[in-house]
């Protein structure tokens, strides 16, 4: 049986906190935590019957939770606009922001609204454009952003010469990329906040390996089944050898609640694929301060948005 790993969470009564991929698996774990330590949750949700479903099961764990779903489409720069929009209407400031949601390895070649290859799009370009969009409601809240990276970031380039993979597409290779580049980006925001006198805090964290719903089927990308190594991650994780859906979770409630700026979170078990949520080196590949420029940079463009325009 895998142990049972615990972190407490400050209260966080009074705060606003907006996670991405938060309706069901790791996500709504987080969401769940968030909630019973006092945040108020804005849940912004692709599917709004599963976000139905998430909020009656965070409710049944913390039954005064304040919950506001929204509609969200990170494969779409016109969604993360218009939910940029109603926030920015409202006026109210964000505290956390945990950029969490994404894709992982369509079995063919698939991509956003806007042209994108399906995983640099969301899990890459989606959350820039978001962070963007929210920057005022962030900047007024003083947030800790916490972007979601991948163990595969440990490893893997970012392909220049094709971005979109619209040569030679290989979609471990491509996950890496969106991985990478988000993790390049987080860690510049950080230094250009602290440039700019923006007043966020940017870190990143990463799950280690646990059965969740990024390998499960997802019909909406074309995969009507489990991946083949998700069996083998359950029997490990059964046998405590990596991490559970719940302890999945766990680095990046640490990294939005507690983490220090521009650090990496993630599992400190042997291989770093499980066990207790903790601090660790920067992965190699972004490590790269040049990367990192050139990715914030690069990404800006490629959404349309400036950064600059509120410093």
């Amino acid at each position: 049986m895998p142990r049972k790993i615990t972190l407490d969470l400050p209260n966080l009564t009074g705060k606003r906190a907006l996670l991405t991929g938060g309706s069901d698996g790791m996500g709504l774990h987080i969401a769940t935590r968030l909630a019973a330590a006092g945040a108020e949750l804005l849940l912004p949700v692709r599917n709004r019957r599963k976000g139905e479903a998430a909020v009656a099961t965070i409710r049944a764990a913390a039954p005064n939770a304040t919950i506001t779903l929204h509609d969200l489409d990170l494969s779409s720069l016109a969604s993360v606009a218009d939910l940029g929009e109603t926030l920015n209407a409202a006026g109210a400031p964000i505290h956390l922001l945990i950029n969490n949601a994404g894709v992982m390895t369509p079995p063919d070649r698939q991509t956003t609204a806007d042209g994108f290859e399906l995983q640099w799009g969301t899990n890459h370009l989606g959350h820039v454009a978001l962070t963007a969009r929210l920057l005022p409601l962030l900047r007024a809240g003083r947030a800790r952003v916490t972007s979601q990276l991948s163990i595969a970031a440990a490893g893997g380039k970012i392909n220049w010469d094709d971005l979109n993979w619209e040569r030679s597409y290989d979609g471990m290779r491509a996950y890496r990329q969106s991985k990478i580049a988000f993790g390049l980006w987080a860690l510049e925001l950080q230094k250009r906040s602290v440039a700019a006198g923006w007043g966020i805090t940017s870190n990143v964290s990463h799950p280690g390996v646990a059965p969740t719903n990024l390998l499960a089927a997802r019909p909406e990308i074309g995969r009507a089944e489990a991946v083949s190594g998700r069996r083998s991650i359950e029997r490990m994780t059964r046998l405590g050898l990596t991490g559970t859906v719940e302890s999945a979770g766990l680095p990046a409630l640490m990294a939005a609640t507690m983490g220090q700026p521009g650090k990496l979170y993630g599992p400190t078990g042997l291989g770093r694929v499980g066990g207790k949520p903790g601090e660790q080196s920067i992965f190699r590949p972004l490590r790269n301060a040049e990367e990192g420029v050139r990715v914030f940079d690069t990404s800006a463009r490629l959404v349309g948005v400036s950064f600059s325009l509120v410093e």
